[in-house]
């Protein structure tokens, strides 16, 4: 039975935050060639800067719903400000 290999679009975000891990511990471990070490170095990169994409598009979904002054519900965009706590 051979393993299915997801490509990087399928995979969720804690599947490429996995893979990210297993790039650090490849580079810190000392053991990969100088070459392969930096090519690692440099996919990581890669792959953050595009979790970081992912997770800011992530924030602009999320809503905040709270009680406006006549006390019903409204739901607004979640600010920055929310965001940074």
């Amino acid at each position: 039975m051979s393993a299915e290999v997801k490509s990087t679009e399928e995979k969720s975000f804690e599947e490429k935050l996995a893979d990210v891990k297993r790039m650090i511990d490849g580079i810190e471990s000392g053991r990969l060639p100088l070459e392969e070490a930096v090519r690692q170095y440099e996919a990581g990169l890669r792959a953050l800067n595009a979790m970081e994409k992912e997770l800011e598009d992530m924030k602009r979904r999320i809503s905040v719903i709270h009680e406006n002054a006549d006390g019903m519900l409204v739901e607004e965009p979640m600010s920055v400000e929310q965001t940074n706590v």
